[in-house]
């Protein structure tokens, strides 16, 4: 638990020294896997969806633990994902709330259950992705774009890696790690713009 508190602090030390440099990174916020595309939108739901995104990846307590994801429909945004702390799901929504052009937020975060067992689970899986060498270069960032679920000693792998082989070495280092009943990797390969 000590270990989980320092890397709070680092993560939300990291997120203000984020806010205060490049504000527009988002690491994958698997909100920037949002379900959320340019195409077809309004320049309306493109600058709220840009807005949202912002925000969100500026929470202070939003961590590697935590995946957040938004969909923009006209004015209204809807909220989805999974997180380790309640205050985390209401301030998501407060914030959206705050958005000028937002007339109405929908809340569908999940709040994970308590459980030592996932806690334990949560950092040896982070430990065991990051401290390997590919991966090692993910945590460097104040929310790195590996997220990691974990429901019922069951594991998911949310957000974006430079490449295909990062995503496979991610895959393989969760399913090592003792306890865990599954793995499921959504982890996507980031597209470069040529």
């Amino acid at each position: 638990m000590r270990v989980m508190n320092r890397f709070l602090v680092v993560a939300f030390v990291g997120a203000l020294a984020l806010r205060a440099v490049s504000p527009v990174y988002a690491g994958t916020l698997a909100v920037e896997q949002a379900k959320t595309r340019t195409d077809g939108q309004s320049k309306a739901e493109q600058n709220i969806a840009k807005q949202v995104r912002h925000e969100l990846v500026m929470l202070p307590y939003y961590s590697v633990f935590d995946n957040l994801e938004y969909r923009v429909n006209g004015y209204t945004v809807t909220l989805s994902g999974q997180v380790t702390r309640p205050t985390l799901k209401s301030s998501a929504e407060a914030i959206v709330k705050k958005l000028e052009a937002v007339e109405k937020v929908v809340n569908n975060i999940e709040v994970l259950p308590l459980s030592n067992h996932d806690d334990r689970i949560r950092l040896a899986t982070y430990r065991a992705l990051f401290r390997q060498g590919n991966l090692g270069q993910y945590a460097i960032q104040p929310v790195p774009p590996i997220h990691i679920i974990v429901k019922n000693g069951h594991v998911r792998l949310v957000g974006v890696v430079a490449n295909e082989t990062d995503r496979n070495i991610a895959y393989i280092q969760a399913n090592g790690v003792s306890g865990v009943f599954s793995v499921t990797n959504e982890l996507r390969v980031e597209r470069r713009r040529g």
